[in-house]
């Protein structure tokens, strides 16, 4: 506890000074009593209390004023708070195999439905960014707490070939260190911490997290475990997500899902190859549990196997975030003037309401 204002205290001078006042006019009062031949008059006028209700508004004028000076002295408590600490990164993977109708309506759309469910359920001051990966990984929304932003990058992502896991990892860590400065970026050499237990690793693990979500398996870039290496070194989890079934049904996403200029490097755009009209059936990239799993535990994460909506849903929803316990300068003015009005309105309320008795 503590005030900003003490100065303010100083009006507390001004309380002794209104009770003697109070006591003065009283005293007055007497002096000019009238007398009455027999007490039987007024008694009746004195039952139920009456001396008593008489001092009570004053005595809540006076309190009233105690808790306005107090207010303008900016009294203020240090409370712990719990603050949330993650930024999250999504590592969103848009290559045509989302496009499998085996979850309806498309892979596509149920990842995107997940994305936005989780994007809307964070606390506020929670920092997420996208990154969106097929044959390369680009950054399509940077950390930031704009849901506004976020649902509109996530609801433009497009399909393209290829599946380039390590580079998604790699693309993520570099937009981690745009917003913490304790996590170098990917092209930075840093000490490797293969040596390191798990119980130190733990002691060093930055508050930021990736979440990757693919269906394949890595078909170019940076070699996923190495991308995950790195991560470790950084202190950085990557929690791994695989979606999809065993059984890809026919390719078939929206035009919108198929189109735009989102991004460069032909993702986004047609030229299907061999996938034709509708994509017809297909060589399906299979998805890859061991490489995922693998790169959770290099990273002390957890690995999670999603093969419905549901799932993914609850998948998305088990992601742990770190909380910090902070101390936070909280004012109680406000407090204090809300109480300091109640009273004076009681007071005066009362004061009309009795004035009426004999």
């Amino acid at each position: 506890m503590g005030l900003l204002w003490p100065a303010m205290l100083l009006l507390l001078v001004a309380v002794p000074l209104a009770v003697a006042a109070y006591i003065l006019v009283l005293r007055r009062k007497k002096r000019f009593a009238v007398h009455y031949s027999s007490l039987s008059l007024i008694l009746p006028a004195m039952a139920g209390g009456f001396q008593w209700r008489r001092h009570l508004p004053f005595v809540m004028i006076v309190l009233a004023i105690l808790l306005l000076i107090l207010a303008l002295s900016r009294p203020f408590a240090n409370v712990t708070v719990s603050a949330n600490r993650t930024t999250v990164m999504l590592a969103l993977d848009v290559s045509l195999s989302m496009c499998s109708t085996d979850v309806d309506p498309n892979r596509f759309t149920v990842a995107q439905d997940a994305v936005e469910r989780f994007i809307d359920t964070q606390a506020k001051g929670t920092r997420v960014g996208i990154v969106a990966f097929a044959g390369i990984a680009q950054l399509v929304a940077p950390p930031t707490t704009d849901r506004d932003e976020l649902l509109e990058a996530s609801a433009n992502l497009t399909a393209s070939r290829g599946t380039a896991v390590g580079s998604a990892i790699a693309r993520s860590l570099d937009a981690l260190s745009e917003v913490n400065p304790d996590i170098p970026p990917f092209r930075v050499r840093v000490g490797p911490l293969s040596d390191v237990s798990d119980a130190e690793l733990e002691d060093s693990l930055q508050p930021d997290v990736i979440v990757l979500l693919t269906d394949g398996a890595n078909t170019r870039g940076i070699p996923p475990l190495s991308a995950a290496s790195a991560a470790r070194d950084r202190g950085v989890q990557v929690y791994t997500v695989g979606f999809g079934t065993e059984n890809p049904s026919v390719l078939r996403c929206t035009a919108e899902q198929l189109g735009g200029d989102a991004f460069t490097n032909r993702i986004g755009r047609g030229g299907f190859g061999n996938f034709g009209g509708g994509f017809g059936r297909g060589n399906y990239l299979r998805l890859d549990e061991q490489t995922l799993g693998r790169i959770a535990e290099i990273t002390q994460a957890e690995y999670y196997l999603a093969e419905s909506a549901d799932e993914l849903l609850e998948v998305f929803t088990t992601i742990p975030l770190r909380l910090e316990k902070k101390r936070v300068r909280m004012e109680l003015s406000a407090f204090l003037t809300a109480a300091s009005s109640l009273l004076a309105l009681s007071a005066l309320a009362l004061g009309l309401r009795w004035s009426s008795l004999p």
